[in-house]
């Protein structure tokens, strides 16, 4: 037999043209209500679930794909908002290291909720509607088979009705019909099983799919809210030792400026060397010229190489200018507490705000 085509012969395409020509020619018929149809109303409700069932689930996957995309949009948003927060964040403010902790934790953040979605949602949708195509092939099969069956039938009749009978066509037509209604009746009776079966398991997916969503969106929000306060607090705290500073700075007299106060510090320190020496002794050995201690109570940023830098709660050693007239009014002469105890010099001593300070 003649080849047309890798694996198909003449005789069969011939086949497959015939059955469309009288597919077409049945339905035609039935349409001018020349031929009665085989209706079958509780299957043409389970195939119009399957058709509500596959247009929702469709519609819920494009929806949860552009949630995704706009998950992916606000964090590169957020991305390029934590980028120009470092870039103007100076190395000295507060809180510098964290910020940048902060910015990583928060990028990371973003990251998983949006793998996490693709994962547990997503892919759960994508899973579900793969069966949809191959379930609709074999519905649009069953109506070609139906319309098959039906014109066998109509053929088979038309021939037992014919005044002259031909017994070896009308046993050929019955042959035809028999095969014609298995065929149908096959696809029929899976389907008949299948569909309701899909259609209940619908109510399962959306569930896993909701539950899953809301859950990465709980968790991505408390988590998100953490880090949100972790920020303000550290704003909240620049701030607060931009004003202390700016506060400090204001009230504090200017190293070289304003009359000298010798006589009060000599007098202070003249009183407090002896009660030093007498309450200090059960600390060891002190720095020469140690008058009394103090304790920080505000931060406070050297700007000279001759000023100590303070942190809160660092204690200081005062101690006695060698000579008298380099004192500022207002400014102390202090080495850390901890420096000299690990050190045991005065090589890191430097001046620093009295009034940044308070005796312990």
């Amino acid at each position: 037999m003649a080849e047309t085509g890798k694996g198909v012969t003449a005789g069969k395409l011939a086949l497959n043209v015939q059955k469309r020509l009288s597919r077409a020619q049945e339905k035609v018929l039935q349409k001018l209500g020349k031929a009665d149809e085989t209706r079958d109303t509780a299957f043409e409700e389970l195939v119009s679930n399957f058709n509500k069932q596959m247009a929702e689930g469709t519609k819920l996957q494009k929806d949860l794909k552009a949630y995704l995309a706009a998950v992916k949009a606000m964090h590169d948003a957020s991305r390029r908002l934590q980028d120009c927060l470092a870039d103007m964040y100076e190395p000295d403010w507060f809180g510098k290291g964290e910020m940048d902790t902060l910015a990583e934790d928060t990028d990371t953040l973003w990251l998983d909720y949006h793998q996490n979605i693709t994962d547990k949602s997503l892919l759960c949708m994508d899973t579900y509607l793969l069966q949809f195509p191959e379930i609709k092939a074999r519905l649009a099969k069953r109506e070609r088979k139906l319309v098959d069956f039906d014109s066998a039938r109509h053929h088979f009749s038309s021939l037992q009705k014919g005044k002259k009978k031909d017994e070896a066509k009308i046993a050929k037509a019955e042959e035809d019909l028999g095969r014609a209604q298995k065929i149908f009746e096959e696809l029929n009776v899976e389907l008949q099983d299948e569909l309701p079966a899909l259609w209940d398991s619908r109510v399962g997916v959306y569930v896993g799919t909701f539950q899953s969503l809301a859950g990465q969106q709980e968790k991505f929000h408390r988590e998100m809210s953490s880090l949100s306060q972790n920020l303000n607090d550290i704003m909240t705290k620049l701030e607060e030792q931009r004003q202390l500073k700016k506060d400090a700075t204001a009230a504090a007299p200017k190293k070289g400026e304003g009359a000298k106060s010798e006589e009060t510090n000599h007098s202070e320190s003249a009183g407090s060397a002896p009660k030093s020496s007498a309450t200090d002794s059960s600390n060891g050995e002190l720095p020469p010229g140690f008058l009394y201690k103090v304790k920080a109570v505000h931060e406070y940023t050297s700007t000279d190489n001759d000023e100590l830098e303070l942190n809160i709660g660092d204690i200081v050693l005062v101690l006695a200018f060698e000579n008298p007239d380099e004192q500022d009014d207002g400014w102390l002469l202090g080495l850390k507490e901890s420096h000299w105890m690990q050190k045991k010099d005065i090589s890191a001593k430097g001046v620093f705000p009295e009034n940044f300070t308070q005796k312990v």
